[in-house]
């Protein structure tokens, strides 16, 4: 067996040895030979010396909204000063009374101050202004041990650049000098979705209180941290759900079809935060009032990925690490919070609360098969424009300082973790099953909501379909990789972007693989399918994708055609036969991508 060298040369594949992506040629003798054993399991860090608290030296603030004041003359709230906000519009007439409902989401007692939540604003940050605002940050206070660098990482489909701060203490804001620094990278991302504004004003406080001289800012000490407060420009300035093309950005992380998602995937690929918060916001209105009489109650849902396949313990540290202890945060502050759902009618009439999807399509999920901790959290008020916008952004900085505060109090374990789980998933090659397909599990639960007229609270006895508790609907057995046909181009270049290492095959051969024959049904979920194994003759310009790599399940969720986000299903590869199981590992030569 040979692989390609840098300089062109054949070379004999050395024994297996498991690299990182970002050493793809290494990795090309990994996959040649016999999967490894599987890495022993470490003890769970809490079992450890990990106690959760910082490290000797380490400086966690106390929760945003709830500081102690900078100095005496200060009032502990976190005022923002605008920068050059548009001029005040004319005064409104004094509000009515609040509803009793209202009254229940009464504004906190610190104030924000963003462009778009200053006083007589009618619209919320423009597209300008939060570029203004970031820029003002990335120039910072020059001597500061603090960095903060303005990265346009992508422009959307109409042209606005896509803005991320990186804020650190390392020696430069580049990937590399993060990566030196040791220390774990969180991205904190808001506005997928255009018309759910609050995400994107709490990140923008964010982004002022990690600077120099904010509040947050000696958690730099231990994390870096990347924040993207508008992910979606172009349908924030139309006050649009959607992007400019009409496709749902969150549903689009794996098959990468719009500009959004594929800057957003090469910017996670390139910076691997270990932890990736999702903000968004979700609407009072909906089947909930029409069905049941009834609003919602929570200040925040959260939830944390929920698709097969996902590594075990980082899901564990999701939960046990970052969702409990935002639970307690959001509870300390006052705030009221629950699992994401979603009102569904079912047959007859009856309504069923349906948690955030299975399938390998939204940032949530996708960022949690990438190995990082990913968690998706919804302020309630989408549909209330500026009502309650007070509440609702601080909703969202009281969990995202939850989470910035996680990951500085659990740095070292997140990182072995995450490396156990590197180790893990790669040795799992030519093993074991893979699960292609999952529901969640039907259950019933009670839902506090709110009576529309009193304001009271009133209990709801719903189904719940919880994917917090998967069951498998399709499994097969895990294969050696994947085979590719040459003409495969927009798949491969779809999973480099997500990070997966692609090999090119060098020279023809054979592999034993099973090819994939439709039994019923079409694209998507509704697709059945049988194998049948056999030798497949392997062409020239073809492509191999080991699955003896970090980002294994990663690849099998884009690569199984019978899922809904799979690449089949969304037709950038064209016919079954263009992919198949490889089996055993293959006797080929591959040569280096560029």
């Amino acid at each position: 067996m040979m692989i390609q060298t840098p300089t062109g040369r054949r070379a004999a594949a050395p024994a297996r040895l498991l690299r990182p992506v970002r050493l793809p040629l290494l990795a090309v003798s990994a996959l040649l030979l016999a999967a490894c054993s599987s890495t022993p399991l470490p003890p769970w860090p809490s079992q450890t010396a990990d106690t959760g608290t910082p490290r000797q030296g380490r400086v966690v603030p106390p929760p945003l909204g709830a500081a102690v004041p900078r100095d005496a003359a200060e009032p502990s709230s976190v005022t923002v000063t605008p920068v050059e906000p548009a001029p005040a519009l004319p005064t409104q007439a004094a509000p009515a009374p609040l509803s009793a409902v209202d009254a229940r989401f009464a504004d906190p007692s610190v104030r924000y101050d963003t462009p778009g939540l200053a006083e007589g604003r009618r619209a919320f940050t423009t597209n300008a202004e939060l570029a203004q605002w970031l820029g003002r940050l990335g120039a910072g206070a020059p001597g500061g041990r603090t960095k903060a660098q303005v990265l346009n990482f992508g422009r959307s489909q109409r042209g606005t650049p896509l803005s991320a701060l990186v804020l650190t203490r390392a020696g430069g804001t580049d990937v590399a000098a993060l990566e030196a620094s040791g220390r774990p990278t969180v991205l904190l991302m808001g506005q997928q979705h255009g018309d759910e504004p609050a995400s994107a004003e709490a990140l923008l406080i964010m982004a002022r209180e990690l600077a120099g001289g904010g509040l947050l800012e000696p958690m730099l000490d231990a994390i870096n941290v990347i924040v993207v407060p508008r992910a979606n420009p172009d349908g924030a300035e139309s006050g649009q759900h959607l992007t400019a093309s009409g496709a749902d950005l969150d549903q689009d992380h794996l098959a990468l079809r719009t500009p959004e998602a594929q800057a957003l995937a090469r910017l996670v690929r390139n910076f691997r935060p270990i932890a990736i918060i999702d903000a968004h916001e979700y609407p009072v209105q909906g089947l909930l009032p029409e069905r049941a009489g009834v609003l919602p109650r929570a200040d925040l849902l959260l939830q944390p990925a929920t698709t097969a396949n996902l590594p075990e313990f980082m899901t564990k540290a999701a939960m046990e690490w970052y969702h409990d202890p935002m639970v307690k945060a959001l509870t300390g502050a006052g705030l009221t919070q629950d699992w994401y759902f979603t009102p569904e009618q079912v047959e007859g009439g009856a309504l069923r609360l349906a948690m955030g999807g299975t399938a390998a399509d939204s940032a949530r999920n996708v960022n949690g098969l990438k190995n990082a901790v990913s968690l998706r959290i919804d302020s309630r008020g989408a549909d209330l424009d500026r009502r309650q916008i007070q509440r609702r952004v601080h909703a969202h900085v009281t969990a995202l300082t939850s989470a910035l505060r996680s990951t500085v109090e659990k740095a070292s374990s997140l990182e072995s973790v995450r490396s156990y789980e590197a180790r893990e998933i790669a040795s799992q090659a030519c093993r074991g099953d893979l699960v292609v397909r999952a529901r969640g599990t039907l259950l019933q639960r009670e839902l506090i909501a709110i009576d529309p007229q009193s304001g009271a609270d009133r209990p709801l006895h719903l189904q719940w379909d919880s994917t917090l508790q998967l069951q498998t609907t399709l499994r097969r057995a895990r294969p050696c990789g994947y085979w590719l046909a040459a003409h495969a181009g927009d798949a491969v270049q779809r999973l480099r972007w997500l990070g997966v290492q692609v090999l090119r095959v060098a020279e023809p051969g054979a592999i034993l693989a099973d090819m994939y024959e439709q039994a019923g049904g079409e694209r998507g979920e509704g697709l059945k399918l049988t194998t049948r194994r056999g030798t497949v003759d392997v062409p020239e310009g073809s492509y191999y994708v080991p699955m003896n790599q970090t980002l294994a399940n990663l690849a099998a969720a884009a690569l199984e055609p019978d899922t809904r986000g799979s690449y089949y299903a969304h037709q950038l590869l064209p016919g079954l036969q263009d992919a198949a199981r490889v089996m055993a590992n293959p006797p080929l030569v591959f040569e280096e991508m560029d």
